[in-house]
């Protein structure tokens, strides 16, 4: 393996997280990497050395999601429901029964947010962009981005509070 395909073994982590942000039914996120690294490999020769592979393959990652969900409404495909047996945590395998319970609670109120402010927040949150990396990922100016992340972070503490989770 070359030091590309290093990377993004090593950013298979992050990748899911945002596909799971990006896609409420954990099947759908995991195709959704899928597609992504199929892309990246792929478009290989587009990635300019020396520039973070994390915010080029969230890039191509979100433009794909973009794409599908235009296709979707286009062809007015129905989804079935998640299955209840479908793990709605990060790594329930690792997490108690409390924060278990809390990672839904949060990731609930995450996908309750209006698209915009989810991207922001999956982006700068969850996966450490910066504002500007960020931005560039979303193809808007900093400002907006910065205040899409404010009001999905007011959001997220008042729905959060409602529900009692803390810390």
């Amino acid at each position: 393996m070359d030091d590309f395909q290093r990377g993004l073994v090593e950013l298979l982590p992050r990748l899911r997280r945002f596909a799971r942000v990006l896609r409420s039914h954990d099947a759908d996120a995991q195709d959704l990497v899928q597609q992504t690294v199929e892309r990246a490999l792929a478009s290989r020769r587009g990635f300019k050395p020396g520039t973070r592979l994390d915010s080029w393959t969230f890039t191509i990652m979100r433009r794909i999601a973009i794409d599908d969900g235009r296709a979707r409404q286009r062809w007015g495909r129905v989804l079935t429901p998640e299955d209840e047996a479908t793990a709605r945590v990060p790594d329930a395998a690792q997490a108690d029964e409390g924060l278990r319970a809390d990672a839904r609670l949060v990731r609930d109120a995450i996908h309750a947010l209006p698209e915009d402010q989810k991207h922001a927040v999956a982006l700068v949150l969850v996966e450490g962009l910066s504002y500007a990396e960020a931005a560039q990922v979303l193809g808007v100016p900093a400002g907006t981005l910065t205040s899409r992340l404010v009001r999905g972070r007011q959001t997220l503490m008042q729905t959060l509070a409602e529900q009692g989770v803390t810390g």
